[in-house]
């Protein structure tokens, strides 16, 4: 069932947007450091029933599998010249299984960074990441998506480039940032400096994705102007602080966790609420049914969030250090090596 942006919003107040796909991903076969991207295209039944999980979880928000989809990030695999090819695929799948849907259901083109720095810290030019970013941008508007969702970014030279492609496409843009233990993104960013740099540059929504759990997204959200009503504020964090578990990754976050952040969100002002790694069509469930299910409060104070999710990292005095098993796990998601999991 189509319908747009603003009228699911103005039907649902909230929207609920997907999970993790590497994680889900992963529990599907899919082998640490092969590109989730050729997926869509050598394995898309398991691309296909991840989108469904999600809606059948109440998504009304799926994103497609297609994080890493720009040359540079391809370039990794020998795969640079298949840009088109491997987002045209994402999208077009996303499409169908949203089409075939009883309720609406949008589609959102994910694009991820480029994992390259911008000059003079590295190689990487404004020109160069625009061309980078239109390349993927139009591949994912010709498959059909509802919007460009540009994620897990950590300059705001990388969102500046990435939405000035997306615009292009004359679709409605949602941009997030990664924030950090000491509550900033990689590159230095604040989430008050981000939340006035999204009025700068017009995006449609804005907001923060991935880190290290629900507190510290909850943390960073605080710091949004949420007041920009004509703008989305977004919240996508992850399912807990990743732990190496008998040789694999696994989340603490349980569903009631998930839960209370989503509830907690809502109240903040978010409008579009999810999860990012490790996060579960079980976990989506639980969401769901919370925002659902519990009547909007007033923005509840640190106190009251700090008894419900627990302290942010950022307010504990020894945060464990980078070389530890979750400091290692976050530089990987930072740079950008894979797709948030």
């Amino acid at each position: 069932m189509k319908t747009s942006l603003d009228e699911l919003a103005a039907a649902r107040g909230v929207l609920l947007a997907d999970g993790a796909t590497g994680t889900n991903l992963f529990k599907a076969g899919l082998e640490t450091g092969y590109p989730p991207e050729l997926w869509n295209v050598e394995r898309p039944e398991a691309i296909t029933a991840l989108y469904q999980q999600f809606i059948d979880a109440g998504s009304d928000i799926i994103l497609t599998n297609s994080f890493g989809g720009t040359s540079f990030r391809l370039k990794l695999h020998q795969s640079e010249t298949r840009v088109a090819e491997l987002n045209l695929a994402a999208a077009s799948l996303a499409r169908k299984v949203a089409d075939a849907t009883p309720r609406p259901v949008l589609v959102a083109g994910s694009i991820g960074p480029t994992g390259e720095l911008f000059a003079p810290l590295g190689m990487l030019t404004d020109i160069d990441a625009e061309a980078a970013f239109s390349e993927q941008a139009e591949a994912l508007a010709k498959g059909g998506v509802d919007m460009l969702w540009i994620e897990t970014m950590s300059s705001l030279e990388e969102v500046r480039a990435a939405a000035i492609a997306a615009k292009k496409t004359g679709l409605p843009v949602m941009a997030t940032m990664t924030f950090d233990t000491a509550g900033r993104s990689m590159m230095g960013v604040k989430p008050k400096d981000y939340s006035d740099f999204a009025a700068e540059i017009d995006v449609q929504g804005f907001g923060a994705n991935c880190g290290i759990g629900p507190a510290e997204l909850i943390d960073s959200v605080s710091y949004f102007d949420r007041q920009q009503q004509d703008r989305f504020v977004i919240a996508k964090g992850n399912c807990g602080i990743p732990a190496y578990v008998d040789g694999e990754i696994h989340y603490h976050g349980t569903p009631e966790l998930m839960a209370e952040y989503a509830v907690i969100a809502r109240d903040l002002g978010v409008r579009i609420i999810g999860g990012c790694c490790g996060t579960s069509s079980e976990h989506l469930g639980a969401m769901r049914a919370a925002l659902d299910n519990t009547d909007k409060s007033p923005a509840p104070s640190k106190e009251e969030i700090e008894k419900r999710l627990g302290v942010a990292w950022k307010d504990v005095p020894q945060a464990p250090s980078a070389n530890s098993t979750d400091g290692r796990e976050r530089r990987r998601r930072r740079t950008g090596r894979n797709r948030p999991a």
